[in-house]
């Protein structure tokens, strides 16, 4: 079956940085848009993020981006600090071409923006946070360990470019950013999905359970039996559960 098509888009950050984008129009009409956040080392014209793309439209327009040192945005990856005013962008672009509703969905790097997002820049209707980090620097596991000598070394900022066109900066948070687990306490009254994965080798569930312990009502937790890690794993079925979760907002 072919993917709904989608029309590009450049937006401008409140710092600066230039941003790509494509909007995919609902396949039903109506007011919700949904923000579409990929994960690191993601891009929208990845096949698992425009799959999502299109099953989503099934409930709402869809705009995803490219964060800023990703794909053909421009600028360099802070791995989730800066890339709150990426996501703003696209929920003030969103609101623009004329939906009154606006949902943003992350999954991983990108559910641990749309948490801070929304705890510090407020602005959405609701939050959808699939298979994010509750706190940074976390290495429990040997894929956080391999991404974060991807983040840390020289060597693995030269493989991220050269591998995944991913351009990581070299300088160091200062300050360190509040964590995902601590935004998310001041998301309310926006409603927050938190949806993580039994089998998510990248982080184990007690970082959703951090993220949704700390977040107000109104709140919800899908732990959801076999899934793995952010797009890659993430089935048409859950998707469109996602979608009737964000249409209900």
């Amino acid at each position: 079956m072919p993917l709904t098509p989608s029309f590009p888009a450049t937006l401008i950050t409140r710092d600066g940085v230039r941003i790509d984008a494509a909007h995919t129009p609902p396949g039903g009409g109506g007011d919700l848009g949904i923000v579409l956040a990929h994960g690191f080392t993601g891009s929208l014209r990845e096949r698992t993020t425009r799959r999502i793309a299109h099953v989503l439209s099934a409930f709402g327009g869809v705009v995803a981006l490219d964060f800023r040192g990703h794909g053909r945005s421009g600028g360099e990856s802070t791995v989730g600090d800066l890339e709150i005013h990426d996501l703003d962008a696209a929920v003030r672009h969103t609101r623009a071409i004329g939906y009154t509703r606006v949902v943003t969905v992350g999954f991983s790097m990108g559910g641990a923006v749309a948490l801070r997002h929304a705890g510090l820049l407020k602005g959405v209707d609701g939050v959808v946070a699939v298979s994010a980090p509750a706190r940074w620097h976390y290495r429990g596991t040997r894929p956080m360990r391999q991404v974060h000598w991807a983040i840390e070394r020289p060597a693995g900022r030269l493989a991220a470019r050269l591998g995944k066109g991913t351009r990581i900066s070299r300088k160091p948070w200062d300050p360190v950013p509040p964590a995902p687990y601590e935004a998310a306490a001041h998301i309310a009254p926006a409603p927050l999905l938190v949806v993580h994965g039994d089998a998510d080798a990248f982080f184990p569930l007690d970082h959703a359970h951090q993220i949704h312990d700390s977040a107000r009502d109104p709140k919800e937790l899908w732990v959801e039996p076999g899934y793995g890690h952010a797009e890659t794993a993430a089935t048409p079925a859950l998707i469109r559960r996602i979608g009737r979760w964000a249409a209900m907002v």
